[in-house]
């Protein structure tokens, strides 16, 4: 790397970095967040872990996000007081930077000028920015899938043991991340399987036709000495029974990684909420708007990653390097995508695995484009357009962490924790400082299908507090959360005893009702009318 190479991936850093950090606790956490953040914070309190094959996807979210929540706490000074909003997002935001370097691995494949632009567009993507920000797994899975190819193409330059061990504990973190991991080891599969046979195994000449492309799959097979097969399975095996059995400690966590598949392939056939159209995450990175939004588009990717794809096909003034890295990028980041956009089940984090690859080709298309060109206007032209693309894109990214952080209009916000939730909590916590008891006070919280998360989270300083997906035959306690919904039979069993206080919105259009017990909230309303004319005096 030359000295303007280096400077380039400085200032990429630097605009990764001013996107992601500063204010991470601002957005409120979302109901995976919440749910992801109770684990944690059991790991950092009582050391243990089991890795459930109904839910909650895998164990290395928690496992990498507790020593670097424990550093945050220490920075803070507060080691003891277990994990916070901040601290554990801190864990994404540099998963976020790393990505940046990833492609230092296959650095002869695809040149220093392309790294430096597709790390430009993964420093400013509002997909990447904003879910660089956000407590859950799938920005892991990107890492780690990214590691492994990364590794099988250093190991397909250069056979060592070493890479091949990389390469099976890569796909093994994988696995532990999550379970959608098998359709990122499938692209790989397709996209080197696709390489080795349009490539012809070799540089020189034109490849094979018929049968014999397949004998290059084959060849290749053999060619690749036991003793390394052997390196990346025991490299995958033992991160996979670290990491499943809760180091050692849950022996059977090893075998409900695997009983999971057959749990989610029952569960495929049900009825979801997160079912979608084919072009839910085409819409997001291309083109939305909600009504009385702003318009977000990324589009400028995708269309270079696309001039990159015509680049890798044609393949012309490529070197054999950077030729079969482009074709592997073409051939994965479609099977992804395919694979993505096919499958009904939708959520917008999701689209960040197929993303990833698209940036990749971005950055191999603008350097396609720059190659190219004799003319010093046309080149600074070409690069002009590259920045106020990236500035654009930062732009939005920055709107979407602050001003649209928790806002339906943003195209990455998903069933969101609407900032209502503040409220809710200030009252709450109001109205227990009244009661003798304080945090000790009884709560009970009351809504269908367990849609009151991320209450769990925010009411873990309370010590007594009941949670139902339904109205119990004894719903009464000194302060209830009841879901709108609930409204008729829970008012029907409480005797007009307690008083509705407030309408709060948990998500968009769900809403929950804040009831007080009677006595209490007249304490309540005394000591506040107290509070003020202390203040007043």
């Amino acid at each position: 790397m030359n000295v303007r190479a280096v400077l380039g991936l400085v200032f990429v850093v630097a605009v990764a970095l001013a996107l992601r950090v500063g204010d991470l606790a601002f957005r409120p956490l979302h109901n995976d967040e919440a749910i992801n953040a109770v684990k944690l914070e059991r790991l950092w309190t009582t050391g243990e872990y089991r890795y459930d094959p109904h839910e909650y996807h895998g164990p290395v979210l928690y496992y990498l996000a507790l020593p670097v929540a424990r550093a945050a706490a220490w920075w803070q000074g507060l080691p003891g007081t277990g994990p916070d909003e901040a601290g554990m997002r801190w864990l994404m935001v540099l998963v976020g930077v790393a990505l940046i370097f990833i492609p230092a691995l296959w650095l002869e494949g695809v040149g220093w000028r392309a790294w430096w632009i597709s790390g430009l567009w993964i420093a400013v993507s509002p997909a990447f920015v904003y879910y660089s920000r956000y407590f859950i797994h799938e920005l892991l899975l990107v890492l780690f899938s990214a590691v492994a190819i990364g590794a099988g193409w250093r190991y397909a330059s250069r056979a060592s043991g070493l890479w091949a061990t990389v390469f099976g504990a890569s796909i093994a973190m994988m696995y532990a991340t999550k379970e959608t991991f098998v359709f990122s080891v499938l692209a790989m599969g397709v996209a080197a399987a696709g390489v080795l046979m349009w490539e012809g195994g070799s540089g020189d000449g034109p490849p094979p036709r018929g049968a014999r492309r397949w004998r290059r799959i084959y060849d290749w097979v053999r060619w690749v000495p036991l003793w390394h097969g052997l390196l990346a399975m025991g490299g995958f095996l033992v991160v996979w029974a670290v990491f499943f059995t809760s180091f050692f400690s849950n022996p059977g966590g090893a075998i409900d990684s695997i009983r999971t598949y057959g749990i989610w392939l029952q569960r495929a056939g049900g009825a979801s909420p997160h079912i979608h159209p084919w072009w839910f995450y085409w819409e997001r990175l291309a083109w939305f708007q909600e009504r009385g939004g702003p318009l977000w588009t990324e589009a400028a990717v995708l269309v270079l990653a696309v001039v990159g794809g015509v680049f890798a096909v044609r393949a012309t003034r490529m070197g054999n390097a950077e030729r079969r890295m482009a074709r592997f990028l073409v051939l994965y980041t479609g099977v992804l995508a395919v694979v993505y956009t096919v499958l009904p089940y939708k959520t917008p984090w999701c689209l960040l695995g197929f993303y990833h690859g698209a940036t990749l080709l971005a950055g191999l298309g603008v350097h396609g484009m720059l190659v190219r060109q004799r003319h010093a206007l046309v080149y600074a032209a070409i690069a002009g357009v590259v920045m106020a693309a990236a500035a654009h894109l930062g732009w939005q990214a920055w709107r979407a962490t602050r001003e649209y952080a928790a806002d339906f209009r943003n195209p990455y916000v998903y069933g969101h924790t609407s900032a209502d939730i503040t409220n809710l909590l200030e009252q709450v916590r109001e109205v227990a400082a009244a009661d003798p008891s304080g945090r000790g006070v009884r709560l009970n919280i009351m809504a269908p299908d367990s849609n009151y998360w991320p209450l769990p989270w925010y009411l873990r300083d309370f010590r007594q507090v009941g949670w139902w997906d339904r109205v119990p035959e004894e719903p009464y306690a000194p302060i209830m959360v009841v879901a709108s919904r609930l409204k008729a039979e829970f008012e029907e069993k409480s005797k007009q005893a307690w008083l509705m206080v407030g309408l709060f919105e948990l998500r968009p259009r769900y809403f929950v009702e804040l009831y007080v017990e009677a006595g209490l909230w007249e304490r309540f309303l005394a000591a506040r009318r107290a509070a003020r004319a202390a203040e007043g005096g």
